[in-house]
């Protein structure tokens, strides 16, 4: 078995990469600031939706690494496409961290513990050590269904060539400004939206379930992150679809999952559901089989 040290995430080792890319994308995000339109607004919001919930929230997230829900192999696909439009890195090593997260939750193996500090949760993780960088004996111990996969291994490969093609698209359109505001305006509010969830929702919110993490519910991280942000809830119940469990805790990637559902394009989706009955709470857990 391999030793759970060769996948620690603290390094000194700075990744001059990611750093670089970080750097970039933040000062042209800012550059994006002067050149507003409504055509560059909508550019943008719709692909923060294709990216950050159809991606990273039901794609990568809730299908790929919790397997919340079965979904023919075309959409799982074209859901994984959708995840590299957030530019969080590829479908493998994305599932891959996350696994390790709720496996090793706020211990020295967790990727991006705040009990290391709230900004090496927030992004110094992605800065320093092995997170965005797996081994592939690391992916294939945590994800062993996509290194299967030859889809995802190759796409894991090369997850920025779909950003390149919606960037050239966006220049043909629009020019340079909606270039600036479709990439990378909006994926750099996409990636601290999402880095909010490893670090604020760790930290501040209100607690559902007694879990053995700090894991919080957070309404406003919720809102931004199509409801990401009930994170005790998904925390307690890693594999269920749904997060969002009363009516106020709104979880729009839960509806968008429910009604594909609903219209048959996917099945054996599993949710956990709280209803009353006779003034008394009864939680209702469909079946939570480990994944294939």
């Amino acid at each position: 078995m391999q030793n759970v040290a060769e996948f620690a995430p603290k390094s000194q080792k700075i990744n001059w990469t990611t750093l670089i890319a970080v750097i970039i994308f933040h000062t042209l995000a800012v550059a994006a600031l002067f050149s507003f339109s409504w055509q560059n607004l909508t550019a943008a919001l719709i692909l923060w939706w294709i990216g950050g919930s159809w991606g990273i929230g039901m794609g990568y997230h809730r299908l790929l690494t919790h397997r919340g829900f079965k979904a023919p192999k075309w959409l799982e696909y074209f859901l994984s496409i959708c995840g590299t439009l957030a530019m969080q890195s590829g479908p493998l090593t994305w599932v891959t961290t996350h696994r390790i997260h709720h496996a090793f939750t706020e211990t020295d193996k967790d990727p991006h513990s705040p009990r290391n500090g709230t900004f090496w949760s927030h992004m110094g993780w992605i800065l320093r050590g092995t997170a965005q960088n797996h081994s592939w004996a690391t992916m294939q111990r945590f994800s062993p269904d996509l290194t299967k996969d030859s889809f995802h291994v190759l796409i894991n490969k090369y997850y920025y060539i779909p950003t390149f093609i919606v960037a050239a698209a966006l220049f043909a359109i629009g020019g340079w400004s909606m270039l600036l505001w479709g990439v990378f305006l909006k994926t750099v509010i996409g990636w601290h939206f999402t880095w909010l969830v490893n670090s604020a929702t760790h930290l501040w919110g209100s607690r559902r379930f007694e879990t053995r993490d700090d894991s919080r519910n957070n309404a406003l991280i919720a809102a931004v992150t199509f409801g990401e942000g009930w994170h005790n809830n998904h925390h307690a119940i890693p594999r269920s679809a749904r997060h969002g469990l009363a009516w106020y805790e709104i979880d729009l990637n839960w509806i968008q999952i429910w009604t594909l559902e609903k219209i048959g394009l996917i099945k054996q989706v599993y949710a956990y559901r709280e209803k009353d009955e006779k003034g008394e709470q009864e939680a209702d857990l469909q079946p939570l089989r480990e994944a294939a």
